[in-house]
């Protein structure tokens, strides 16, 4: 009996404990400040299909819900996909200063809400988000601290035979696409970090790298380079 009480004594003890550890952790977790990391290239280079994979095998990781004017689709929720607006709504956004970069797409905008990106890092979760190469652009003209990692493709001939095997646009909008990633492959050195995506599983593990790397950083870019 006496044994009995003994062990359920320890066992209520050891269950404190743990809990006291799993409180502290979260308190950690919770102060600590989450990075921004923003992931480009060119069009038809990977970075959904990266950022994807990096989204399921890391924790405290959300990718940005981005504002659009498109109409939402049977399959989506507002809020999740994205936070559906019209143009009249968005515009209000961007002239009020809420996006942190915003862009025009196939006839429809796109901005990233600055609120939503600060709270998620606030909550300490690292926050990825996927944009075009002028967008990640704007953000670092807006946010110092951003971690910005460019995708390239093994080669030129590479993201042709990308593009064309997709078959989902014409020859024309093709070469229209492969002339502005000409442009776009000059400016990486912009950039943070280069990640070529020649085998998927690397370039993958590459990209996790560079969030590890963030979370140990001493010192945020911004607060460096004061």
């Amino acid at each position: 009996m006496k044994e009995s009480k003994k062990s359920d004594a320890s066992k209520s003890a050891m269950a404190a404990m743990t809990s006291e550890v799993r409180d502290k952790s979260e308190h950690c977790d919770k102060a600590r400040h989450g990075t921004l990391l923003v992931v480009t290239g060119p069009s038809g280079v990977g970075k959904g299909t990266m950022v994807g994979c990096v989204l399921r095998a890391v924790d405290r990781i959300k990718k940005s819900v981005s504002v659009t004017t498109r109409e939402c689709r049977a399959n989506e929720t507002d809020g999740i996909e994205y936070f559906f607006r019209t143009e009249e709504e968005f515009f209000a956004m961007r002239d009020r200063g809420e996006f942190l970069e915003w862009a025009e797409f196939a006839g429809h905008y796109y901005g990233t809400p600055a609120l939503w990106v600060q709270n998620a890092l606030r909550d300490g979760l690292d926050v990825i988000l996927e944009i075009e190469v002028q967008g990640a652009k704007q953000v670092r003209e807006k946010c110092d601290d951003a971690i910005l990692a460019f995708i390239s493709p093994p080669s030129m001939e590479a993201l042709e035979e990308r593009l064309r095997t997709r078959a989902t646009e014409t020859p024309e909008k093709i070469a229209l696409r492969l002339k502005k990633a000409e442009g776009e492959l000059k400016e990486r050195h912009l950039f943070d970090y280069e990640v070529i995506n020649d085998n998927i599983d690397e370039a993958v593990r590459n990209l996790e790298a560079i969030v590890y790397a963030e979370r140990l950083r001493i010192k945020k870019r911004g607060e460096a380079q004061r």
